[in-house]
């Protein structure tokens, strides 16, 4: 096997620190041909779909991939932007508020990218960028404040596939939630405050998730937990009673049983409850994409307000706002924390000269 090397290595080259952000993915523009490699990738990955390989190959690509792209062609050419999509643009300024936040502390010492588990800029490209410039000790930091293994552990096994054909491997460190950390709870009460500041309350506030399927919780992922015990804190951090809120679950795809309550079906059926006004705030959302902005912002109030609903609000996720960014920030240090390098390559450079010499 040949191992995948730097082009540009140099013994000389001071070694550097890595921070990579990641998200899910996006494609790379709101068409039905741009939307069937990237669903395909994506429903190909087993975390994703565990469902016997062959069996759902053949789905896949004579049903699925036949059906589904147009259908979220037109979904996502409700969220698009001028600068694209929302989860990349968001993305993206995550990142460079980021960067500058670590230059404040670490200067030239700590190089700071991001990539998406689908579609680009990939791992695989963001990783390449990375050990070019001298990173040796890496950072992962998945921003899935939960842990699922569809989403945290799929970025995982992309890392480390990924690794098998490096020949130079950086010190990892890999953050897999942070469900319950106080700065994530504080800076998502702010944001709900701040809304609360100048909408006013609504009769209840709902949490919703991404949903998985139901057998996921049954084998063992804590993802169903980790949003509960998120949801709780953050209850508490409003101030509020059991009443006032409520945890589901958005996003079902096929035919089984996944985590409930479903959110639609909760939104349909709260104005015959009495509940005429709500707002929808998404916990598992480090930036708005187009579970949030269409299906919750749009499809989702539809339903609400046909079922008699008279006021229907979604809250925006966390984003780049200065709260989210000083928690990441705060986050990452963390994660730094003992972590040297090595300045002084010249005995290095000194030793890869010598060994040139005696070949």
């Amino acid at each position: 096997m040949k191992y995948q090397g730097s082009p540009n290595f140099t013994h000389a080259q001071a070694d550097k620190l890595g921070v990579l952000i990641t998200n899910l993915g996006t494609p790379e523009s709101p068409t039905k041909a741009a939307l069937k490699p990237y669903l395909r990738e994506f429903l190909s990955d087993p975390r994703v779909v565990e469902v016997p390989r062959a069996l759902w190959w053949c789905i896949l690509n004579f049903v699925i991939l036949n059906i589904r792209p147009k259908r979220s062609a037109e979904a996502y050419k409700t969220v698009w932007t001028e600068e694209g999509s929302p989860l990349l643009t968001i993305t993206k300024a995550q990142h460079r508020k980021l960067a500058a936040r670590l230059a404040e502390t670490h200067g030239d010492d700590v190089v700071v990218d991001y990539a998406m588990r689908y579609g680009n800029p990939s791992i695989k490209s963001a990783l390449d960028r990375m050990l070019e410039k001298g990173v040796r000790k890496l950072v992962v930091l998945p921003l899935y404040p939960q842990y699922c293994a569809s989403t945290t552990a799929s970025t995982f096994d992309a890392l480390a596939k990924d690794f098998t054909s490096r020949r130079w491997i950086p010190e990892l460190r890999f953050i897999n939630h942070y469900h319950d950390e106080a700065g994530y709870i504080n800076a998502m009460a702010d944001k709900i405050r701040a809304h609360w500041a100048t909408e006013g309350r609504a009769d209840k506030l709902l949490f919703s998730y991404h949903g998985i399927p139901k057998r996921y919780l049954l084998n063992g992922d804590p993802y169903h937990c980790e949003c509960h015990k998120t949801s709780r804190l953050l209850a508490e951090a409003l101030g509020l009673g059991p009443d006032d809120y409520m945890t589901t679950f958005q996003s079902r795809f096929g035919q089984e049983e996944w985590l409930k309550p479903y959110t639609d079906h909760t939104l349909k059926a709260l104005p015959a409850q009495g509940v005429k006004a709500v707002q929808v705030f998404c916990p598992g959302f480090s930036a708005d994409c187009l579970e949030t902005i269409e299906e919750i912002g749009e499809e989702n109030r539809e339903y609400f307000m046909q079922a008699g609903g008279e006021r229907y609000e979604y809250i925006a996720a966390l984003n780049d706002d200065d709260a989210h960014i000083h928690f990441l920030h705060t986050l990452v240090e963390q994660n730094l924390a003992g972590w040297r390098i090595d300045h002084n390559s010249q005995e290095r450079a000194a030793l890869a000269r010598a060994q040139g010499a005696k070949e």
